[in-house]
Protein backbone atom coordinates (compact mmCIF):
# COMPACT_ATOMS: atom_id res chain seq x y z
CA UNK A 1 0.00 0.00 0.00
CA UNK A 2 1.70 3.08 -1.11
CA UNK A 3 1.48 6.03 2.00
CA UNK A 4 0.60 9.73 2.03
CA UNK A 5 4.28 9.98 2.48
CA UNK A 6 5.52 8.52 -0.14
CA UNK A 7 2.80 10.85 -2.60
CA UNK A 8 3.89 14.08 -0.83
CA UNK A 9 7.88 13.19 -1.55
CA UNK A 10 7.25 12.58 -5.35
CA UNK A 11 4.79 15.77 -5.61
CA UNK A 12 7.51 17.51 -3.35
CA UNK A 13 10.74 17.38 -6.21
CA UNK A 14 8.02 17.67 -8.91
CA UNK A 15 6.40 21.51 -8.13
CA UNK A 16 3.25 19.93 -6.40
CA UNK A 17 2.57 18.03 -9.58
CA UNK A 18 2.28 14.10 -10.02
CA UNK A 19 1.31 12.44 -13.29
CA UNK A 20 -0.78 9.31 -13.35
CA UNK A 21 2.38 6.96 -15.09
CA UNK A 22 4.40 8.19 -11.82
CA UNK A 23 2.02 7.12 -9.27
CA UNK A 24 1.05 3.68 -11.46
CA UNK A 25 5.11 3.37 -11.22
CA UNK A 26 4.93 3.68 -7.30
CA UNK A 27 2.15 1.25 -6.60
CA UNK A 28 -1.48 3.10 -6.95
CA UNK A 29 -4.37 1.57 -8.97
CA UNK A 30 -4.88 3.20 -12.40
CA UNK A 31 -7.65 4.97 -11.33
CA UNK A 32 -6.21 6.49 -8.06
CA UNK A 33 -5.30 10.65 -9.48
CA UNK A 34 -9.37 10.56 -11.17
CA UNK A 35 -10.61 9.36 -8.13
CA UNK A 36 -8.36 12.24 -5.98
CA UNK A 37 -9.77 14.70 -8.05
CA UNK A 38 -13.26 13.70 -8.34
CA UNK A 39 -13.45 13.87 -4.53
CA UNK A 40 -11.97 17.53 -4.66
CA UNK A 41 -8.56 16.74 -2.83
CA UNK A 42 -6.57 17.15 -5.98
CA UNK A 43 -6.91 19.26 -8.87
CA UNK A 44 -6.26 18.29 -12.59
CA UNK A 45 -5.21 20.68 -15.45
CA UNK A 46 -4.93 18.68 -18.23
CA UNK A 47 -5.48 14.90 -18.46
CA UNK A 48 -3.56 12.20 -16.51
CA UNK A 49 -1.84 15.44 -14.56
CA UNK A 50 -2.93 16.39 -10.91
CA UNK A 51 -1.63 18.72 -8.63
CA UNK A 52 -1.91 17.45 -5.23
CA UNK A 53 -4.16 20.42 -3.91
CA UNK A 54 -6.94 22.74 -4.58
CA UNK A 55 -5.39 26.09 -4.04
CA UNK A 56 -4.14 28.48 -6.37
CA UNK A 57 -1.45 27.30 -8.78
CA UNK A 58 1.68 28.92 -8.93
CA UNK A 59 3.84 29.65 -11.74
CA UNK A 60 6.27 26.79 -11.24
CA UNK A 61 3.41 24.51 -11.04
CA UNK A 62 1.82 25.26 -13.79
CA UNK A 63 5.14 25.49 -15.79
CA UNK A 64 5.78 21.58 -14.40
CA UNK A 65 2.14 20.48 -15.32
CA UNK A 66 2.36 21.67 -18.56
CA UNK A 67 5.80 20.23 -19.27
CA UNK A 68 4.84 16.91 -17.65
CA UNK A 69 1.72 16.32 -19.80
CA UNK A 70 3.65 17.26 -23.16
CA UNK A 71 5.92 14.44 -21.89
CA UNK A 72 9.60 14.09 -22.48
CA UNK A 73 11.60 16.43 -24.94
CA UNK A 74 9.62 18.92 -23.94
CA UNK A 75 10.78 22.34 -22.87
CA UNK A 76 9.35 26.14 -21.77
CA UNK A 77 9.63 28.28 -25.03
CA UNK A 78 8.18 31.95 -25.93
CA UNK A 79 6.82 34.22 -23.50
CA UNK A 80 6.98 30.74 -20.31
CA UNK A 81 10.48 30.82 -21.08
CA UNK A 82 10.92 34.80 -21.26
CA UNK A 83 9.00 35.06 -17.91
CA UNK A 84 11.31 32.26 -16.68
CA UNK A 85 14.19 33.83 -17.63
CA UNK A 86 13.13 37.43 -16.79
CA UNK A 87 13.03 38.58 -20.05
CA UNK A 88 9.34 39.52 -19.28
CA UNK A 89 8.34 40.74 -15.82
CA UNK A 90 3.97 39.30 -16.20
CA UNK A 91 3.24 35.60 -15.62
CA UNK A 92 2.14 34.47 -19.03
CA UNK A 93 -1.68 33.33 -19.18
CA UNK A 94 -0.66 30.46 -21.43
CA UNK A 95 2.47 28.52 -20.95
CA UNK A 96 4.14 27.57 -23.82
CA UNK A 97 6.13 24.54 -24.18
CA UNK A 98 7.98 23.46 -27.66
CA UNK A 99 8.36 19.51 -28.29
CA UNK A 100 9.93 17.90 -31.10
CA UNK A 101 7.88 17.76 -34.42
CA UNK A 102 7.10 13.93 -34.56
CA UNK A 103 5.58 14.40 -30.71
CA UNK A 104 2.02 15.16 -31.16
CA UNK A 105 0.48 16.56 -27.69
CA UNK A 106 -3.61 17.29 -27.77
CA UNK A 107 -4.30 20.74 -27.43
CA UNK A 108 -5.49 22.05 -24.01
CA UNK A 109 -6.80 25.25 -22.28
CA UNK A 110 -4.41 27.31 -21.11
CA UNK A 111 -1.39 25.36 -22.98
CA UNK A 112 0.39 26.24 -26.59
CA UNK A 113 2.50 23.91 -28.14
CA UNK A 114 5.00 24.95 -30.72
CA UNK A 115 6.20 21.87 -32.83
CA UNK A 116 10.13 22.03 -33.67
CA UNK A 117 11.87 20.60 -36.64
CA UNK A 118 14.77 21.20 -34.80
CA UNK A 119 14.45 21.87 -31.12
CA UNK A 120 16.13 24.59 -29.82
CA UNK A 121 19.18 24.11 -26.55
CA UNK A 122 16.95 24.07 -23.91
CA UNK A 123 18.28 22.58 -20.15
CA UNK A 124 17.38 23.02 -16.15
CA UNK A 125 15.36 21.14 -13.74
CA UNK A 126 12.22 22.72 -15.29
CA UNK A 127 13.76 22.21 -18.49
CA UNK A 128 13.63 25.95 -20.66
CA UNK A 129 14.72 26.79 -23.87
CA UNK A 130 18.18 28.68 -23.36
CA UNK A 131 18.02 32.34 -23.27
CA UNK A 132 19.18 33.60 -26.51
CA UNK A 133 17.04 31.02 -28.43
CA UNK A 134 14.24 32.40 -26.15
CA UNK A 135 15.41 35.77 -27.76
CA UNK A 136 15.03 34.66 -30.82
CA UNK A 137 11.51 32.90 -30.93
CA UNK A 138 10.06 36.28 -29.29
CA UNK A 139 11.70 38.13 -32.30
CA UNK A 140 9.90 35.81 -35.08
CA UNK A 141 6.43 37.25 -33.53
CA UNK A 142 7.54 41.11 -33.15
CA UNK A 143 6.46 43.94 -35.33
CA UNK A 144 8.47 47.09 -36.52
CA UNK A 145 11.75 48.21 -35.54
CA UNK A 146 11.03 49.76 -32.09
CA UNK A 147 9.51 46.54 -30.88
CA UNK A 148 12.67 45.08 -32.15
CA UNK A 149 15.31 47.20 -30.97
CA UNK A 150 12.95 47.07 -27.37
CA UNK A 151 13.17 43.40 -27.19
CA UNK A 152 17.07 43.36 -27.16
CA UNK A 153 17.31 46.51 -24.90
CA UNK A 154 15.01 43.83 -22.92
CA UNK A 155 17.27 40.92 -23.20
CA UNK A 156 20.47 42.72 -22.38
CA UNK A 157 18.78 44.32 -19.20
CA UNK A 158 17.98 40.72 -17.86
CA UNK A 159 21.72 39.60 -18.79
CA UNK A 160 21.27 37.81 -22.00
CA UNK A 161 24.69 37.91 -24.34
CA UNK A 162 23.97 39.57 -27.27
CA UNK A 163 27.16 37.12 -28.86
CA UNK A 164 25.15 34.59 -27.83
CA UNK A 165 21.91 35.78 -29.70
CA UNK A 166 24.48 36.49 -32.79
CA UNK A 167 25.73 32.85 -32.63
CA UNK A 168 22.42 31.32 -31.92
CA UNK A 169 20.65 33.27 -34.88
CA UNK A 170 23.63 32.03 -37.04
CA UNK A 171 22.73 28.48 -36.35
CA UNK A 172 18.97 28.80 -37.69
CA UNK A 173 18.10 28.25 -41.32
CA UNK A 174 15.05 30.52 -41.50
CA UNK A 175 14.78 33.19 -39.52
CA UNK A 176 12.51 36.41 -40.09
CA UNK A 177 14.08 39.64 -41.10
CA UNK A 178 17.88 38.61 -40.03
CA UNK A 179 19.41 41.77 -41.27
CA UNK A 180 17.72 43.99 -38.87
CA UNK A 181 18.57 41.15 -36.44
CA UNK A 182 22.28 42.10 -37.23
CA UNK A 183 21.85 46.11 -37.46
CA UNK A 184 19.54 46.18 -33.97
CA UNK A 185 22.54 43.86 -32.38
CA UNK A 186 25.34 46.13 -33.44
CA UNK A 187 22.91 49.39 -32.01
CA UNK A 188 22.62 47.65 -28.39
CA UNK A 189 26.34 47.15 -28.21
CA UNK A 190 26.72 50.84 -29.11
CA UNK A 191 24.95 51.61 -25.74
CA UNK A 192 21.38 52.26 -27.02
CA UNK A 193 18.96 51.05 -24.48
CA UNK A 194 15.55 51.77 -25.84
CA UNK A 195 13.66 52.53 -29.22
CA UNK A 196 13.58 56.25 -28.43
CA UNK A 197 17.35 56.53 -28.25
CA UNK A 198 17.72 54.94 -31.45
CA UNK A 199 15.45 57.19 -32.93
CA UNK A 200 17.28 59.82 -31.64
CA UNK A 201 20.43 58.56 -33.31
CA UNK A 202 19.01 57.88 -36.44
CA UNK A 203 16.46 60.50 -37.06
CA UNK A 204 18.05 63.52 -34.63
CA UNK A 205 21.54 63.05 -35.28
CA UNK A 206 22.90 60.94 -38.17
CA UNK A 207 19.87 62.47 -40.26
CA UNK A 208 20.56 65.60 -39.61
CA UNK A 209 24.54 65.90 -39.43
CA UNK A 210 25.22 66.56 -35.76
CA UNK A 211 28.49 65.04 -34.31
CA UNK A 212 28.38 61.85 -32.95
CA UNK A 213 27.24 61.51 -29.49
CA UNK A 214 28.05 59.40 -26.28
CA UNK A 215 25.49 57.24 -24.72
CA UNK A 216 24.94 56.41 -21.30
CA UNK A 217 27.55 58.81 -19.97
CA UNK A 218 28.27 58.27 -15.81
CA UNK A 219 29.72 61.18 -14.04
CA UNK A 220 29.70 62.42 -10.23
CA UNK A 221 28.00 65.43 -9.93
CA UNK A 222 26.87 67.12 -6.08
CA UNK A 223 27.70 64.23 -4.81
CA UNK A 224 26.19 61.72 -6.55
CA UNK A 225 26.58 59.48 -9.46
CA UNK A 226 24.37 61.11 -12.46
CA UNK A 227 24.03 59.07 -16.22
CA UNK A 228 23.51 61.17 -19.56
CA UNK A 229 21.65 59.46 -22.24
CA UNK A 230 23.31 61.09 -24.82
CA UNK A 231 26.16 63.53 -23.89
CA UNK A 232 28.33 66.15 -26.38
CA UNK A 233 30.95 66.60 -23.69
CA UNK A 234 33.11 68.78 -25.83
CA UNK A 235 30.17 71.43 -26.22
CA UNK A 236 28.87 71.24 -22.67
CA UNK A 237 25.41 69.77 -23.81
CA UNK A 238 23.72 66.77 -22.50
CA UNK A 239 20.12 65.35 -23.82
CA UNK A 240 17.76 63.34 -21.15
CA UNK A 241 15.27 61.24 -23.64
CA UNK A 242 12.18 60.62 -21.51
CA UNK A 243 10.34 57.95 -23.05
CA UNK A 244 7.63 55.51 -21.22
CA UNK A 245 9.98 52.49 -20.92
CA UNK A 246 12.95 54.30 -19.38
CA UNK A 247 11.10 57.09 -17.45
CA UNK A 248 7.58 56.43 -16.80
CA UNK A 249 5.41 59.62 -15.94
CA UNK A 250 8.51 61.75 -17.72
CA UNK A 251 10.77 64.36 -15.50
CA UNK A 252 10.81 63.81 -12.12
CA UNK A 253 12.07 65.83 -8.98
CA UNK A 254 15.51 63.88 -9.28
CA UNK A 255 15.61 64.82 -12.95
CA UNK A 256 15.01 68.45 -12.36
CA UNK A 257 17.88 68.30 -9.32
CA UNK A 258 20.26 66.63 -11.73
CA UNK A 259 19.94 68.81 -14.66
CA UNK A 260 20.36 71.84 -12.25
CA UNK A 261 23.73 70.59 -10.64
CA UNK A 262 25.03 69.59 -13.99
CA UNK A 263 24.20 73.26 -15.26
CA UNK A 264 25.74 75.04 -11.66
CA UNK A 265 29.59 72.70 -11.54
CA UNK A 266 30.02 71.95 -15.32
CA UNK A 267 28.08 74.40 -17.33
CA UNK A 268 26.48 71.71 -19.17
CA UNK A 269 23.07 72.47 -20.35
CA UNK A 270 20.17 69.37 -20.53
CA UNK A 271 17.82 69.10 -23.24
CA UNK A 272 15.23 67.12 -22.02
CA UNK A 273 12.90 65.72 -25.23
CA UNK A 274 9.88 63.56 -25.11
CA UNK A 275 8.75 60.54 -27.51
CA UNK A 276 6.88 63.25 -29.58
CA UNK A 277 9.51 65.57 -29.82
CA UNK A 278 12.40 62.75 -31.57
CA UNK A 279 9.75 60.69 -33.13
CA UNK A 280 7.00 63.08 -34.65
CA UNK A 281 9.39 66.37 -35.21
CA UNK A 282 13.06 65.00 -35.52
CA UNK A 283 13.92 67.85 -38.17
CA UNK A 284 13.02 70.95 -35.23
CA UNK A 285 14.15 68.55 -31.93
CA UNK A 286 17.90 68.28 -34.32
CA UNK A 287 17.39 72.38 -35.06
CA UNK A 288 17.43 72.68 -31.21
CA UNK A 289 20.05 70.53 -30.52
CA UNK A 290 22.32 71.97 -33.02
CA UNK A 291 21.16 75.74 -31.77
CA UNK A 292 23.13 73.99 -28.09
CA UNK A 293 25.77 73.29 -29.74
CA UNK A 294 26.63 76.11 -31.57
CA UNK A 295 26.76 77.80 -28.17
CA UNK A 296 29.19 75.36 -26.92
CA UNK A 297 31.46 75.77 -29.82
CA UNK A 298 30.42 73.78 -32.11
CA UNK A 299 31.20 74.82 -35.88
CA UNK A 300 29.39 72.30 -38.04
CA UNK A 301 26.19 72.96 -39.86
CA UNK A 302 22.83 71.48 -39.80
CA UNK A 303 22.09 68.90 -42.78
CA UNK A 304 18.33 68.50 -44.71
CA UNK A 305 17.00 65.47 -43.66
CA UNK A 306 15.39 64.94 -47.06
CA UNK A 307 13.03 67.47 -49.56
CA UNK A 308 10.53 67.37 -46.86
CA UNK A 309 13.06 68.37 -44.17
CA UNK A 310 11.60 71.33 -42.07
CA UNK A 311 15.55 72.99 -41.58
Amino acid sequence: MVTRTEIAHLARYGNQVVSRKQLVELGCPPGFLAAQVRRGVWQSPYPGIAVVHTGTMRWMTRARAALVYCGEGAALSHTAAAFHWGLIGKEPRIVEVSVPWRRRVATQRGLRVHLRRVMPDSYGGLRTVHPPETVLDLWESITGADAAIALLCDARRARISLDEIARAAVGRRRLARRSLLDELLAEVRSGIESPLERRFRRDVERAHGLPRSALQVRDRVGGRFVRADVSYARYGVRVELDGNLAHPGGRTASDTWRDNATLIERGVRTLRYRWTHVAVTPCRTAAQVAAALTQGGWGGGLRRCGPDCLI
